[in-house]
């Protein structure tokens, strides 16, 4: 399992799997839909930046407490439910949900960082969107970062 440590506005991570380093672990960070795998629910919880990990059924089975504060949504009212009809439906479009669709079909790699705006719920909110989905892994991320006010 990976250990976390908060810094700044980012987070320290050892990684015992990859050697005795620490490294940093970032919403920016390379190959991160593998790091957040390794994961326990309570080290996504110490993250800075929203994690929402869900299915090929697009059922949210990860959901961080970072993003579960910012967007007022419990993880007992998200987890188990389709991501872009019942959690997010401001996400179901072409700049989200149909990238994840297309990169599923296509069996590619989505690798995606995107400016976007949160409408549910909520007065409109700038964020950027980390879209990540690997072919083979069970999990794919929706990362949100929050812009600072």
């Amino acid at each position: 399992m990976c250990s976390l440590h908060m810094a700044t506005s980012m987070t320290t991570i050892h990684w015992p799997r990859v050697g005795t380093q620490f490294m940093t672990f970032a919403f920016d960070f390379p190959e991160l839909a593998t790091r957040l795998d390794a994961c326990s629910p309570e080290e996504l919880d110490q993250l800075d930046f929203g994690v929402i990990g869900f299915d090929a059924n697009t059922e949210v089975n990860r959901y961080n407490a970072f993003e579960s504060q910012a967007a007022g949504l419990s993880p007992q009212r998200v987890l188990g439910q389709p991501l872009f009809t019942n959690v997010a439906p401001c996400m179901n479009n072409f700049m989200v949900a149909q990238r994840f669709d297309d990169a599923l079909e296509q069996n590619i790699v989505l690798d995606e960082t995107i400016d976007y705006v949160l409408t549910l719920r909520m007065r409109p909110v700038k964020v950027a969107l980390r879209l990540l989905s690997t072919p083979g892994n069970a999990t794919r991320y929706v990362l949100v970062k929050r812009q600072p006010k």
